[in-house]
């Protein structure tokens, strides 16, 4: 048994990203321990989403919890810090969020778990943090940091691997069920190229689970959003890979399969 340590920005990100691996992982009888910077308590919900009285950090702690049970995961912490919220929003500048928080400090903060639980695996986001927010890309940054300090031999940076969406989305037997231009994100920007992408996770035998910690996360990811509402099979196509770059690992092909390979 391994113990592989999954690091995220906020709530919902752990269900987007990398719970197909995660699911798989605890599967097969490994420790899953999930860290998150933010409470990401500034995300958007509608008007009315929430009982009175109850803040949306409250809301994404409740769904969070959810979404670690549909996983298997074994232990979820907190960082402690504040959300920062989208790119170029006053909030960037809060001293007390995440994005200007001392990568050093944050890196011990996390580093000191990584050793409570002597990771043997540990994932960030790639360099832009996947699409450019910056808790996400401050968890690049703290991640790959706290794993030289806490010496966690193998670390992976998970991305999307935009080649292949690309190709995906312009496929026209695709059009239907991936949706219009203006239904689905832009991926111009996400992720990585295909030639820097060293593991790919075939995470198709646990697509239901990840589905279920999509849905957990209600007040992110509503039932029409571009996550959950195309057909099976679309979802199989969009989410059935997850996407990682070893830390240090030259580029082969074929693909690294999961986060162990090769030991």
């Amino acid at each position: 048994m391994v113990t592989a340590v999954f690091f995220h920005a906020h709530p919902d990100d752990e269900a987007i990203a990398t719970a197909g691996t995660m699911a798989q992982m605890a599967a097969a009888g490994h420790r899953v321990v999930l860290i998150t910077a933010t409470r990401g308590e500034l995300g958007e919900v509608p008007d009315g989403y929430l009982s009175p009285g109850e803040s949306l950090a409250d809301r994404r702690a409740t769904e969070l919890d959810a979404a670690c049970a549909a996983l298997g995961v074994a232990r979820h912490e907190h960082l402690g810090y504040g959300d920062s919220g989208m790119e170029g929003e006053d909030t960037n500048n809060d001293p007390d969020c995440f994005w200007q928080t001392d990568v050093e400090e944050a890196a011990e903060r996390l580093a000191a778990i990584l050793r409570e639980e002597g990771a043997d695996v540990l994932t960030a986001y790639d360099e832009n943090g996947n699409y450019g927010h910056p808790d996400h890309i401050q968890v690049h940054r703290v991640g790959l940091r706290a794993g030289v300090l806490a010496e966690v031999p193998r670390v992976f940076m998970a991305t999307v691997n935009r080649d292949y969406l690309l190709a995906l989305m312009a496929s026209p037997d695709n059009a239907a069920v991936l949706g219009g231009e203006g239904e689905r994100p832009s991926v111009d920007t996400l992720g990585v190229a295909e030639e820097r992408i060293t593991t790919a996770v075939d995470v198709s035998d646990f697509l239901g689970q990840k589905r279920r910690a999509m849905e957990a996360h209600g007040s992110q990811i509503s039932e029409t959003s571009f996550f959950l509402s195309m057909p099976p099979e679309a979802f199989a196509a969009v989410w059935g890979t997850e996407w990682y770059i070893r830390v240090g690992a030259q580029v082969t092909r074929p693909f690294e399969d999961s986060l162990l390979a090769g030991t």
